[in-house]
């Protein structure tokens, strides 16, 4: 006879010689075996008691008896899952009553590509569970049930309270409130005739499909985490699946492309992490799915622990304003690249925060950004646009020198340092200060398709500019390109070749590099499949900032450079005394050790 038959016969036996007298031994029966359920994680629910047969003369009463062994277990073990909603003007949270924790955030100011409500998640894939401490045993706070009470504060906050009563003295209290508007919701824990002092506690979100390419979500799914040392981190999905975290953290964010949620510990003490998950689901409205495990730490006399929990829009100002670095989950510039997102923060946003504080078209925004940038490295255009043009200048002297000293380049080399250093010319002028300029072409990369701002707003023929526009869609896959054609890639890829064919006209060309010869040519062509899924209204800016490059540069060459001043300046200018510089005699000194080298003197 198995466990549950014994079970049932001891029940049955009980019922006739006196329910009442054998009721708190099997309830505590029933508690042993749930306890030893919920540490196992069984997925399995026990089986039901097996048929016994009835003593003679007693009619079975199988449904009368579970309804009262049911009735008489403590509210947290019995019970059935409901939804309570608590929400405010921005933000509506939808909890069940079994387990007392999220499974449902709906963003009411944002809709999906496709304009349905906007849910960061939904369902049963999202968990918060935390073991309890119970009669030596623990208890998962998922498999409790909960009474739900709502109310509201004189500020205008609102809250709910999910209490769950184990018995012998014992519950667990998770309250949750929501501010008047906004997205971060506090949350606190609170134990009662139990002690810990910290609980093994298990996050887990199932992210849902809200854009228009789900590849590109996928791609940009990401954990971060705040150390409690105020060090930032982050864990992609794409990289591995799971990490486990040295230090104690302040801090996980799990981060979609335009939206995030977030728990905070107030302590600033999640131990023992370790964060996981994958963005491989084959269910296509489903992103990725993050799961996350720590220790949550608890205090006081009842052990408490209070959390804030974020459920939001990936929009800088908002993030920056509470304080505690979650604006580090905005992507604006990480890797090799890092130090592009200060150029963002301190130089980008603020313009175009500005901007649209009175501009409402975000693609006149862009064109307007692209203007005072360019007005604020317009010394360097010009410096660049000089140098070039001293190079034309001398451009019949260095062919000559060319021509003297034929296959002898280490000579001609030489020779032609000379002629630089004579004429006051800097061979890198024109390098360095289109070097100044890159550091705001990567910014632009980070900032245009990380900003939620741009997000479903039009412009032209782009209904999105926060993704890729499309003039056609192709009912086939072209591999390195993509199934769509983007307008505003083809105009940026015609723009830039344009610009090289206008450079090479404009600009001196060294025969003895034909690889940077052509490569501005085929750079545009390399890069077209990459842009060809980016942000429209990344593409834009760069289509907008190779016809101001080719404007600029006429204007500046035909209006205010004058190569005639700039020879006769040069003419001048060997006539002087050269004092070569630091850079140009070490510079010499190494080509005169290298042709000694190659060329040694003869011996007499």
């Amino acid at each position: 006879m198995d466990r549950n038959s014994v079970t049932g016969f001891l029940l049955l036996i009980g019922l006739l010689i006196g329910y009442v007298v054998y009721n708190n031994y099997e309830q505590k029966k029933y508690l042993e075996q749930k306890h030893t359920d919920s540490v196992a994680n069984a997925k399995v629910h026990p089986k039901p008691l097996a048929p016994v047969a009835a003593a003679p003369g007693v009619t079975p009463a199988t449904d009368s008896l579970n309804d009262s062994i049911q009735n008489s277990l403590p509210a947290a073990y019995r019970g059935q899952a409901q939804t309570v909603v608590l929400q405010n003007k921005d933000l509506a949270v939808g909890f069940s009553t079994k387990g007392a924790y999220p499974v449902s955030a709906e963003l009411k100011n944002y809709r999906t590509s496709d304009k349905k409500p906007l849910y960061l998640f939904n369902g049963a894939g999202n968990q918060f569970s935390a073991l309890l401490p119970a009669n030596n045993n623990t208890v998962a706070t998922s498999d409790l049930f909960y009474t739900a009470k709502q109310d509201s504060t004189t500020n205008g906050s609102r809250s709910i309270t999910f209490s769950a009563d184990m018995g012998e003295g014992k519950a667990v209290h998770l309250t949750y409130t929501l501010p008047v508007e906004g997205y971060m919701m506090n949350c606190n824990l609170r134990l009662t005739g139990m002690s810990a002092a910290t609980l093994s506690t298990t996050w887990q979100t199932q992210a849902l499909h809200t854009e228009k390419d789900l590849e590109t979500e996928r791609n940009n799914a990401q954990v971060y985490y705040h150390f409690q040392n105020g060090d930032a981190d982050y864990f992609s999905f794409i990289r591995t699946e799971k990490e486990k975290l040295e230090s104690p953290v302040h801090w996980i964010g799990y981060r979609l492309q335009y939206f995030s949620t977030a728990l905070v510990s107030e302590s600033k003490n999640f131990s023992n992490v370790t964060v996981s998950g994958n963005a491989t689901s084959p269910d296509k409205n489903v992103v990725a799915v993050s799961k996350n495990t720590f220790d949550l730490p608890l205090s006081g006399t009842e052990p408490t622990a209070n959390l804030r929990w974020y459920m939001g829009p990936n929009h800088y100002k908002t993030l920056r304003s509470y304080g505690i670095d979650l604006d580090e989950m905005v992507p604006l510039g990480y890797g090799m690249m890092a130090f592009v997102k200060y150029i963002n923060k301190g130089l980008i946003i603020p313009i175009f925060n500005i901007l649209s504080g009175f501009i409402s078209n975000y693609g006149v925004i862009i064109m307007l950004m692209t203007l005072i940038i360019r007005l604020i490295l317009s010394f360097f255009t010009y410096k660049s646009y000089l140098s070039s043009a001293k190079m034309r200048v001398l451009k019949p002297e260095i062919d000559e020198l060319r021509a003297k000293h034929g296959d002898d380049q280490q000579k001609f080399s030489m020779e032609q340092m000379k002629l630089f250093r004579t004429a006051g010319v800097n061979p890198l002028g024109g390098c360095l200060p289109t070097l100044f300029q890159l550091p705001i072409l990567f910014a632009m990369y980070y900032f245009f398709p990380s900003s939620i701002e741009l997000r479903q707003e039009k412009f032209l023929w782009a209904d999105d500019l926060s993704t890729y526009d499309s003039i056609a869609n192709l009912p086939f896959n072209i591999p390195f390109y993509g199934d769509h054609v983007s307008l505003f890639t083809l105009l940026m890829t015609a723009s830039s070749l344009f610009l090289a064919l206008y450079n090479r006209n404009m600009t001196p060309q060294d025969p003895n590099n034909p690889m940077l010869k052509w490569m501005p040519y085929i750079f545009p062509f390399m890069l077209i499949g990459v842009f060809n899924k980016m942000a429209a209204a990344l593409t834009f800016y760069y289509f907008f900032s190779n016809m101001l490059s080719i404007l600029q540069q006429f204007i500046i060459q035909k209006y205010i450079i004058n190569e005639k001043t700039i020879h006769a300046q040069i003419q001048e200018n060997k006539n002087k005394p050269a004092t070569p510089s630091k850079w140009a005699q070490k510079l010499e000194e190494i080509q005169k050790a290298q042709m000694n080298r190659t060329n040694p003197p003869k011996k007499n």
